[in-house]
């Protein structure tokens, strides 16, 4: 641990080397507190002279100036060799130096010794974190490079580029642009006709007006959604012991839609954190509001409910935390936060928002129908014609009931009563029979209403601090509902704070954190990698922004807009710096390998869902319908076979439901679709806000011989047989404008056209190989195609299929 310590520490104080516009060019600037200092405290010294005071040795911190100058003259600005902090850290005598060697602390290294020195030479100035400062817009910088500079995020870069003597990389190639913009902004790959139009527009606004066509396109909504539903954890599953299924497609589907529709991200959160407790709220308003119940829960027949209760109302902290703040709440859940400032009761207090909710500890949660307007008419109507008959039932039975008598007076009465009830008995029957038939309608109606997962509000729970967050002790102090002390207060006025104030807390333009941190994803969206790399911590812990400003203008230009999320994307995808090649000079690699200093664009692997979806659309199986319940395209057979209590099955679907995108795949926690989690997708048993990018052997063997990508290789095969003119080399030709949006080069024909040839004779000397490849999946076969020809063809799609240039965004 303490390796990984110093190993951090030395590669934040490395990125600031980097990413400051100050170090590195001349060494005589002012050492920096934020980008230099903090990062270093924070690592080898917070731990003990931190915000916790459970841990908090000798009286005194180090992450506060009035501790560490004003009170403890531990700090003593301008006389480092008088400063006990200077002489403790460069002690020679281990069992005096600090940290200490039996510490998980790592020592400072003989340069950031010198470094802290240096600043306390310079008068020991110390500056709350960055992400915590108040979000003011920066001014654009005048650069000399004004003729690379198409909007302000260039300005910010090219300031950059020329504090380091850089150049910024050629633009993109068209192919690689219309690529690129399609992959960032729907998910898809351009079709051929879509590239030759973008090559030969001749129109000075034609990236432009592309742009336009992508963010307006309905799979513009699909490729937010697997972001957005990443960071909310949403899962078809319940996630614990049992890893039930549950009904909550619905709150993908507007998430989808709001994405389309460019809900404004501000009501986009208060409609998620409060939109059942929203007076004017409609069934828009309530799916949104399953955000609450996506965490994950337990039917385990011998857990214990307050223990879940517990858990619960400390996932739901953690999320939203990690959603909208970008902060680790998490760790304030046993003792208050070792690097930022976050209590226990700050925890605790948030918890206490969601006390409201009704919820069992242990036990199955029931969906609520959810219904449109004309859909509330249809169902009053079915309930008032059920009324009817009931009311008309009541006399008709009772008039049967009144036919009983006692024993002595049936006899003398049962000439006249046979006589009364002759026409009583067919009219209550008919009633009976009538009131089955509508309410049986009024049954089949409701059950086929569309459910999901929606809060059940009551008197709220008592929250107490769990000291060290063990749900038996009891012992802590009621909290109110309440925001984290450091970050502001919310006026109660007298009355208990709920979800709705939580919400528009988060949304207030006064709150720096979420817009810094939406921002800087949308950026990552679009770019590989976060401003501020750490993308779920812009804590102290995380990483600096390589440039603060550039950062700080997007989340002001964020909220300003009224908080338009395709407005900054439209902004940031126009830009040059968005625009640029993603290949480097070898110099430029060897002097920013990681591309902090965004002289170039970024390449990198496609998400999971992306690399489905590409190869079902080459191959022209892909079903583009949006929305809907989650399907269960093809899995190994017996994958499911320790999933218990109870046992399953995989039951696949059938038809058209085995071609949707992958974003519709049902999401089973504890045992994801292997093809999905081949390639890196997660678990969302917690927020993901940057998916990992492995490069692994069986991913390639995942392209190669999953029934998914073996079906999509004979369907493109099939595509390629019907083109005319039918010439193997025109062929491959129309192969390659599909997968790859280009013609294959001379090496590559001859390659492939080999491998086709050989492939072919195989499949005609064993035409049993050929129908077991054909025979994969379940896309009916077409009786006029050659099955050798078709084969080989086969063979040649799963090569290109699977070459990297396919699944990688440039």
């Amino acid at each position: 641990m303490g390796w990984f310590n110093r190993s951090r520490a030395a590669f934040f104080l490395l990125i600031s080397c980097f990413a400051s516009p100050l170090l590195g060019e001349n060494n005589a600037e002012r050492v920096d507190f934020a980008r230099e200092i903090r990062p270093l405290l924070s690592n080898s010294c917070f731990t003990c002279h931190g915000p916790d005071p459970a841990t908090r040795e000798a009286f005194f911190r180090l992450d506060e100036r009035s501790s560490a100058v004003d009170e403890g003259g531990v700090i003593i600005p301008g006389d480092p060799d008088a400063s006990r902090v200077v002489i403790r850290i460069s002690d020679t005598n281990e069992r005096m130096r600090m940290p200490p060697p039996d510490s998980s602390q790592p020592p400072l290294t003989p340069q950031e010794i010198d470094l802290v020195r240096r600043w306390i030479a310079e008068g020991a100035e110390y500056q709350e974190h960055w992400s915590y400062v108040p979000l003011q817009r920066p001014p654009v910088p005048e650069v000399a490079q004004s003729d690379w500079v198409r909007n302000p995020i260039d300005a910010f870069v090219a300031r950059s580029h020329e504090r380091r003597g850089v150049e910024p990389a050629p633009e993109a190639d068209r192919r690689t642009l219309i690529r690129r913009l399609s992959f960032d902004l729907t998910g898809l790959p351009p079709s051929p006709e879509e590239v030759d139009a973008f090559l030969a527009d001749p129109a000075p606004d034609a990236y432009q007006q592309l742009v336009t066509r992508r963010l307006d396109s309905p799979h513009f909504g699909e490729r937010m959604a697997v972001y957005w539903l990443d960071l909310v954890r949403y899962a078809d599953s319940i996630g614990y012991h049992s890893d039930t299924s549950r009904e909550v497609s619905l709150y993908r589907d507007y998430v989808i839609r709001a994405f389309n529709e460019n809900l404004p991200f501000d009501q986009f959160t208060v409609e998620q954190v409060a939109g059942d407790l929203l007076p004017d709220g409609g069934p828009d308003q309530l799916i949104a509001s399953t955000y609450n119940m996506l965490l994950q829960t337990t039917e385990e027949g011998g857990a214990q409910a307050g223990e879940y209760l517990a858990k619960y109302a400390a996932d739901r902290v953690r999320n939203l935390s990690d959603v909208w703040l970008g902060s680790t709440m998490g760790c304030a859940e046993c003792h208050d936060h070792k690097y930022d400032p976050i209590t226990a009761h700050d925890f605790y207090s948030m918890a206490a928002f969601f006390a409201d909710i009704q919820e069992p500890g242990v036990g199955r949660r029931s969906e609520t129908p959810i219904l449109t307007l004309e859909q509330q008419q249809q169902q009053r109507e079915l309930q008032k014609l059920v009324a009817e008959v009931r009311q008309k039932l009541e006399p008709a039975e009772a008039e049967a009931a009144g036919s009983e008598t006692p024993a002595e007076e049936q006899s003398a009465q049962q000439d006249s009563a046979d006589e009364a009830d002759e026409p009583a008995r067919p009219q209550l029957a008919a009633l009976q029979e009538e009131l089955a038939a509508r309410e049986k309608k009024l049954q089949e109606f409701e059950a086929a209403l569309p459910r999901t997962l929606v809060p059940r509000t009551g008197s709220p729970r008592e929250i107490r601090i769990l000291p060290r967050g063990d749900w038996l002790d009891y012992s802590g102090p009621v909290v109110e509902p309440a925001v984290p002390a450091r970050w502001g207060r919310l006026e109660t006025n007298q009355r208990r704070l709920t979800r709705q104030d939580l919400a528009q807390w988060l949304v207030d333009p006064a709150n720096p954190l979420v817009a810094r941190t939406t921002a800087n994803r949308l950026w990552a969206l679009v770019f590989g990698a976060g401003l501020a790399r750490t993308l779920e911590d812009l804590g102290a812990q995380g990483e600096m922004p390589t440039h603060p400003e550039l950062l700080d203008w997007l989340a002001a230009e964020f909220r300003d807009s009224g908080w338009d999320t395709k407005h900054l994307l439209t902004l940031m995808v126009n830009s040059n710096t968005y625009r640029q090649a993603s290949a480097a000079s070898p110099q430029l690699r060897r002097q920013d390998p990681d591309n902090r200093w965004l002289a170039r664009q970024f390449s990198y692997r496609l998400d999971a869902e992306m690399v489905r979806d590409n190869a079902l659309a080459v191959s022209g199986l892909l079903v583009r319908t949006i929305g809907g319940p989650s399907v269960k395209p093809y899995q190994p057979a017996g994958y499911w076979a320790h999933l218990n209590f109870p046992k399953r099955d995989w039951q696949q679907s059938q038809g058209d439901a085995l071609y949707r995108r992958g974003l519709y795949t049902h999401w089973q926690r504890s045992f994801l679709h292997p093809s999905l989690m081949a390639f890196d997708a997660p678990s969302r048993e917690e927020c993901t806000a940057q998916r990992v990018r492995s490069n692994t052997p069986q991913q390639a063997l995942v392209l190669l011989n999953d029934p998914t990508y073996v079906e999509a290789a004979r369907g493109l095969a099939e595509r390629i047989l019907r083109h005319e003119p039918a010439s193997p080399p025109q062929r491959l030709d129309f192969a390659f404008r599909q997968v790859l949006s280009r013609r294959p080069d001379g090496e590559e024909q001859e390659l492939l056209l080999g491998l086709l040839e050989t492939h072919a004779d195989h499949y005609r000397q064993d035409p049993e190989a050929a129908e077991r490849l054909l025979s994969v999946g379940q896309r009916p076969r077409p009786a006029d195609l050659d099955a050798s020809e078709w084969a080989a063809w086969t063979s040649v799609a799963r090569v290109l299929l699977n070459l990297p240039e396919g699944i990688l965004r440039y």
